[in-house]
């Protein structure tokens, strides 16, 4: 099953997809800062583009480039700062 998503007034849009296993999403955020709230743990693929990423307000910024991976805890909130449109795939678990 597809689940469409829009967050930020359509800035970032993305579909997700549970296959045997897993959830997922995949997605493109367009140039802005955004903070997530997560309730499950993620790993955050960087498809196309690169992403500036702040895990918690102690961290310092962390460019994410093309190919690399974050993951974020679960119950937890990240910054994420694109400048270009940034392709991205999610996975929960």
């Amino acid at each position: 099953m597809l689940k469409v998503n829009e967050y930020f007034a359509g800035a970032v849009k993305s579909i997700g997809f549970t296959d045997q296993t897993n959830t997922a999403s995949v997605g493109v955020m367009s140039a802005g800062e955004y903070t997530f709230n997560t309730s499950c743990t993620e790993i955050m693929h960087i498809i196309s583009g690169s992403a500036q990423i702040k895990l918690s307000p102690n961290d310092d910024w962390q460019t994410i480039a093309t190919g690399a991976q974050f993951t974020v805890e679960a119950h937890s909130s990240f910054l994420i700062k694109v400048s270009t449109d940034t392709a991205y795939l999610c996975q929960y678990r």
